[in-house]
C-alpha cells in the first residue's frame, strides 16, 4: 500500500496514528505529497481527483480517500476494534465527525493567515471558525469525557489529532481555557507512542 502523505497534515496524522495503533505501519509506503489549496500534483490527481491528502493506494482496488474512509478501512482490515458494534458505533462516529469539524475550521483559519494576502484577510471569518472550535471543546468537556476515557476508538484518535493541530497552529488562542478535564485527557493521550511518533516536525 502507498499513503500520499505530509507530516504536517492533521488528517494524515489521523491515518498514521491508526496505522501505529493497528500494527499496519510497516505495510505502507509513505509517498511525500505536500499540497496546498493552490498546488497541482498530477500524480496525486490520478489517485484522488480532489487533489487532497491523505490518499491510500491499494494493490487490489481503487485509491481510498478521505481520512474517515481510510481509517475505517484500515480498522476493518485489522479486525475492527476502533469502531465498536451496536449503538456505541454511532457515538464514535459522531465524536469523529465533531473532531473532523474542528479540524476543518482550524484549517480554514490557517489558510486565511498563511495564504490570503494580508490586506484582504477577514478576521471576523477566523473568529467565527474559532467559535465553532470553542463550542466543540465545550461539548467535549461537558458531554464526551466518558467516551474519551473509554477503550481506544477512532473518536479518541480524531480528537487527539484535532487538539494536537490546535497546539501546532493555533496555540495562542488557548483552547484549554474552560476545559480542564479535556486538557488533562489530552496530556495523557498525547503521551501515547502513536502520538509521539507522528508529531508534526515543522511550524
Amino acid at each position: 500500500m502507498k499513503l500520499y502523505h505530509s507530516p504536517n497534515s492533521p488528517y494524515v496524522r489521523k491515518v498514521m496514528v491508526t496505522l501505529h495503533e493497528t500494527g499496519q505501519l510497516d505495510e505502507v509506503e509513505l509517498i511525500p505529497s505536500s499540497l496546498g489549496p493552490f498546488d497541482t500534483d498530477a500524480p496525486l490527481h490520478d489517485k484522488n481527483p480532489l487533489g487532497k491528502i491523505p490518499a491510500l493506494e491499494r494493490p487490489d482496488g481503487p485509491t481510498l480517500f478521505d481520512s474517515r474512509v481510510i481509517c475505517a478501512w484500515l480498522d476493518e482490515r485489522a479486525g475492527g476494534k476502533l469502531y465498536p458494534a451496536g449503538d456505541g458505533r454511532w457515538d464514535v462516529l459522531t465524536l469523529e465527525a465533531l473532531a473532523d469539524g474542528m479540524l476543518d475550521a482550524a484549517l480554514l483559519i490557517t489558510y486565511e493567515g498563511r495564504l490570503r494576502p494580508e490586506e484582504i484577510r477577514f478576521p471576523d471569518w477566523c473568529d467565527a471558525q474559532w467559535a465553532k472550535i470553542s463550542r466543540a471543546c465545550a461539548a467535549l468537556e461537558s458531554r464526551w469525557m466518558s467516551h474519551l476515557s473509554g477503550s481506544l476508538s477512532m473518536g479518541q484518535i480524531t480528537v487527539g489529532c484535532a487538539l494536537g493541530y490546535l497546539d501546532f497552529r493555533h496555540d495562542a488562542r488557548g483552547w484549554r481555557g474552560g476545559c480542564p478535564a479535556l486538557a488533562d485527557w489530552f496530556a495523557d493521550f498525547e503521551s501515547r507512542a502513536s502520538m509521539q511518533e507522528t508529531r508534526p516536525p515543522a511550524a
